[in-house]
C-alpha cells in the first residue's frame, strides 16, 4: 500500500459538517482495509454526507502525538464537537454504535444554522493548517537534535585530540630525551656506553609514535568531517603477512611493557590482498592497540589470517581481555559510541568507527565475537586479482 498523503482520500459531501480522519499504517493488507471502511460509512452516512480525510502515521508521527492514538486504524471525529477517536480491530462496529448519538450531534448542529456551520468550516481550516506547521515543527526538532548531537561530538573530538596525543608525545619526548643524555655535542659522537642497538631501538621507537600521532591526527580530523565525508582508498597488490608483522614490530615494546604474549598464526601460503597498505594498517593498529589496551598484565594476543573463500582473507585479533557485552558489540563500530566497560582505559573510541568505514571501502566486512571473557574482532579483505 503506497502511502497516503495527508488529506487525500475519497470525500463524499464536501460541504457536510461531519467531518472524519482515518489515520492508517502501512502494515499489508490496510489498503483493503480503508476500502472497506469508506464502503461501511458510506452506506452509513451516506444521508447526511460525510468529509473522510486518509492520514499516514508513518508520515506524520506529530499528529499521532497531537490526538494521542494509541492503534490504527483510527478513526477521528472532529466536527460536529465534541471531537471523537475511535480506534481498533473492532473499528466499524464501534462506529454502528456511536452513529446514533452522531446523528443527533449533527441535527442539533443544522438547527444551530448555516453561520456557525461556516465558522465550523472555518475551523477545521485552522485545524489543518495547525497539523501541517506541527508537522513541519516535529522535522525542525528532529535537525536540531542531530545538530545538537553533532556540536556534542565535535567537543568530544577535542577532548579525545587532548587526552590520546599525551602517551605518544611522551613516549617520543622520553626517547629524544635519553638520546640527548648520551650526546656529545663537540665530538657529534654518541659516547660508547650507548650501544648500537639500543640507539637503534630509541630512533625507531621515536619514528614509530611520531606516525602514531600523524596517524592520531588524520582519525580524528576524518571522524570531525562526520559520516558524510568520502574516505579515499588507493588498493594495491599488497603481502597481509608482511604488514601484519611490520605492524607487530612496531607495537613490540608496548606489549613486552604490559609483559604480553603474542603469538600468530599467518600461513605462508596466504594470497596477496587488494588494499590500500596505509588504511588497513591503521585498522591493524587500531585493533592490536585496543586488545594492548584492554588486555591485562601477562594476558595473550592472537594475530591470524585464513584464506576464507577464493574472493576474501579474513584476519583476526582475539586478546584475553574484559570482552564485550553482546549488546554492545555492534555499537563498539558506530560514529560516537565509547565502550563504557573501564573509564580510565583509552579505546574503543572513534577508532573503530574508522576500522568500519575503511573495511567497508575495501567491499569488506567487520565484525566482533565476545563470549564475555576476551573478543575476537574480525574483518575481511579482497584477494588480489592481477
Amino acid at each position: 500500500m503506497s502511502s497516503p498523503d495527508l488529506f487525500s482520500a475519497a470525500v463524499d459531501g464536501a460541504e457536510s459538517p461531519l467531518k472524519l480522519l482515518l489515520f492508517v499504517d502501512q502494515r499489508p493488507g490496510m489498503k483493503e482495509r480503508v476500502q472497506e471502511i469508506q464502503a461501511h460509512l458510506h452506506s452509513l452516512l451516506s444521508p447526511y454526507g460525510f468529509d473522510l480525510k486518509v492520514i499516514s502515521v508513518c508520515e506524520h508521527p506529530y499528529l499521532v502525538e497531537h490526538f494521542k492514538l494509541i492503534a490504527t486504524p483510527a478513526l477521528v471525529k472532529i466536527s460536529p464537537e465534541p471531537r471523537q477517536t475511535l480506534a481498533g480491530q473492532k473499528l466499524l462496529q464501534k462506529v454502528d454504535h456511536w452513529w446514533p448519538r452522531w446523528q443527533q450531534e449533527l441535527e442539533s448542529q443544522a438547527n444551530r444554522g448555516r453561520a456557525e456551520t461556516g465558522a465550523i468550516a472555518a475551523s477545521l481550516s485552522y485545524t489543518t493548517e495547525f497539523m501541517r506547521m506541527a508537522d513541519e515543527i516535529f522535522q525542525l526538532t528532529q535537525d536540531i537534535e542531530s545538530l545538537r548531537d553533532h556540536l556534542k561530538f565535535k567537543d568530544r573530538i577535542i577532548s579525545l585530540l587532548a587526552h590520546e596525543l599525551r602517551n605518544p608525545l611522551t613516549a617520543v619526548s622520553l626517547a629524544l630525551e635519553t638520546l640527548d643524555n648520551y650526546w656529545h655535542p663537540e665530538s657529534e659522537t654518541v659516547a660508547s656506553k650507548m650501544e648500537p642497538a639500543t640507539l637503534d631501538r630509541l630512533l625507531h621507537h621515536a619514528r614509530y609514535q611520531t606516525t602514531v600521532i600523524e596517524h592520531m591526527i588524520t582519525d580524528l580530523l576524518l571522524a570531525a568531517r562526520g559520516s558524510s565525508s568520502t574516505l579515499h582508498i588507493h588498493p594495491r597488490k599488497l603481502d597481509l603477512n608482511h604488514l601484519c608483522r611490520d605492524v607487530l614490530a612496531d607495537l613490540r615494546d608496548s606489549f613486552i611493557q604490559k609483559k604480553q604474549k603474542i603469538t600468530t598464526d599467518l600461513p605462508s601460503d596466504i594470497p596477496p590482498v587488494h588494499a590500500d597498505r596505509d588504511r588497513v594498517r591503521q585498522v591493524l593498529v587500531n585493533i592490536l592497540d585496543n586488545a594492548h589496551k584492554y588486555t591485562p598484565e601477562g594476558g595473550q594476543i592472537h594475530l591470524s589470517a585464513l584464506h576464507r573463500t577464493t574472493q576474501k582473507v579474513q584476519v583476526s585479533i582475539s586478546d584475553t581481555g574484559p570482552g564485550i557485552p553482546r549488546e554492545q558489540q555492534e555499537k563498539v563500530f558506530e560514529e560516537q559510541y565509547r565502550l563504557h566497560a573501564n573509564p580510565e582505559v583509552d579505546g574503543y573510541g572513534i577508532g573503530l568507527s574508522l576500522c568500519r568505514e575503511i573495511i567497508r571501502a575495501h567491499y569488506g566486512q567487520i565484525w566482533v565475537d565476545s563470549t564475555g571473557q576476551g573478543s575476537n574482532f574480525q574483518f575481511t579483505l579482497p584477494v588480489y586479482r592481477g
